[in-house]
């Protein structure tokens, strides 16, 4: 036998540390290859760590709840098979040899895009040991259910994952599989060296007539899952006058990041109310649409494309400042952001070249996004390069707000509650759809005259939806 440790890896963007929010396997547990056995959070967001290697757990050498540095031991694998009575001394040494040949050949990877193998092939795994380990830890639990079975990696040139592969894939398209109701393994991958994409996942549930498992909304906290929250603690004891929460992780990062957009970035917010009770019709009707069908059709979603279309006449408004060499970077692609709350605190992923989509390509971005989010699975690929945001602050049934611009981006549309109000329509008093937008925006990039026409395109826009047809 021999004892195996795998190390806190550094997850990327130079993050020295990560708490382990949760562990997925105990001692005794048996794990494969590729196995998922834990969740971290580092400052951005929380990522499961596969485990690189077969064998039985052997330790856990930190707790749940604990930030341990990049490069710390967290767990330790007993691998190899059970020794049986060897028979001549050179099968003994050959053994070690061929333990040691085997991760060699491979790379280990991090965040659950599976691993690369050597063309040899494993010797056939024996029955593992794991309920006599586990009495021997004094757990009772039963054994966490392994992964398909390791096996050589999947050739680029083949188009469907072979019978007993593991799928390679991350954990949020792992995740959105899982709520859809697809098996990986069907799935064609389309992504570079086989790895199954977003897009892939729902392919395959539009080709089963699967209803998609998209979020209701943006932020609404209520409906968020999450398997540790920033807060988590025990019990407080009710005649405790004060309680004190440890700031860390995503939300430390956010709290200091606005802190410094605040005080950076000159803010100036602008407000605008008016009529969308044409877009809510329209809402209804893309909903009835066959050609939309299965995608999830909201105001949210038209909002999203009324800003891109008003970024296209305004596209000066979509630029970022280089303090450094003392210049404005206008970009020619837009990475929408769209606010989440989370239990781990506020987070905004945002949709690569959202300016490109279509409004399916969008509306399924946008549930992906959400989904991912709401399971805190939120990649910080997925957080970098935004350049205008979206927050909805009216799932909460607030009229509006005064935004802080997420750092490095030009400007950010609070979206208020949409409501039946008293309103004049053709010169009579009449219950009407209305709404209140607020944005925010650095006056460095922008100043109150191209904030003012941008905030009032956004709004023709929603007041007049025919003008996603005429505008763009």
């Amino acid at each position: 036998m021999t004892i195996r440790e795998f190390k806190m890896p550094d997850v990327g963007e130079g993050l020295t540390e990560a708490e382990i929010l949760k562990w997925y396997v105990q001692p005794g547990d048996t794990v494969t290859d590729g196995q998922v056995v834990c969740e971290v959070e580092t400052a951005k967001a929380a990522v499961e760590l596969p485990i690189p290697f077969d064998g039985v757990v052997h330790a856990l050498l930190f707790e749940e709840g604990t930030t341990v540095d990049v490069g710390q031991v967290i767990i330790s694998v007993q691998t190899g098979e059970a020794e049986a009575p060897a028979p001549a001394a050179a099968a003994v040494e050959a053994a070690p040899a061929a333990a040691e040949a085997a991760p060699a050949a491979r790379q280990p990877v991090l965040v659950g895009y599976g691993v690369s193998e050597a063309s040899t092939k494993r010797r056939p795994r024996k029955a593992a040991p794991a309920p006599a380990v586990a009495a021997q830890n004094g757990t009772a639990a039963p054994v966490a259910a392994p992964a398909a079975p390791a096996a050589p990696a999947p050739l680029p040139a083949v188009p469907a994952q072979p019978a007993g592969e593991r799928p390679l894939a991350k954990p949020p398209v792992r995740k959105l599989a899982k709520d859809l109701g697809i098996d990986l393994a069907s799935v064609v991958p389309t992504g570079d060296g086989g790895v199954v994409t977003r897009e892939d996942v729902h392919a395959a549930a539009a080709a089963a007539i699967t209803p998609q498992a998209a979020a209701a909304s943006v932020a609404a906290p209520a409906a968020v899952a999450a398997p540790v929250a920033v807060a988590a603690a025990p019990a407080v004891d009710a005649s405790a006058r004060e309680t004190r929460i440890p700031v860390k992780g995503v939300r430390k990062v956010t709290a200091q990041a606005m802190v410094g957009s605040a005080f950076t970035a000159p803010h100036v917010t602008e407000f605008i109310t008016f009529d969308v009770t044409r877009t809510m019709k329209l809402v209804q009707e893309l909903k009835a649409d066959p050609d939309l069908a299965g995608l999830r059709i909201n105001p949210l979603l038209l909002i999203a494309k009324a800003v891109l279309v008003a970024i296209r006449r305004n596209p000066d408004v979509n630029a970022s400042w280089d303090e450094a060499a003392q210049e404005i970077v206008l970009k020619h692609y837009v990475n929408l952001g769209i606010a989440a709350a989370t239990p781990r605190g506020l987070i905004v992923p945002n949709i690569k070249d959202a300016h490109a989509k279509t409004l399916g390509e969008l509306s399924e971005s946008l549930s992906a996004l959400v989904a991912t989010a709401r399971d805190g699975k939120t990649s910080p690929a997925d957080m970098q390069n935004g350049t205008i945001t979206i927050t909805n602050v009216g799932v909460f049934g607030v009229d509006t707000g005064t935004p802080i611009l997420n750092p490095g981006e030009s400007a950010i549309l609070a979206v208020g509650a949409i409501k039946l109000q008293p309103w004049v329509h053709k010169g009579k008093v009449k219950p009407r759809h209305v709404t209140t937008l607020a944005l925010s925006f650095d006056h460095r990039l922008i100043d109150g005259e191209l904030g003012s026409r941008f905030l009032a395109d956004i709004a023709s826009v929603l007041e007049h939806p025919r003008r996603l047809i005429t505008w763009s």
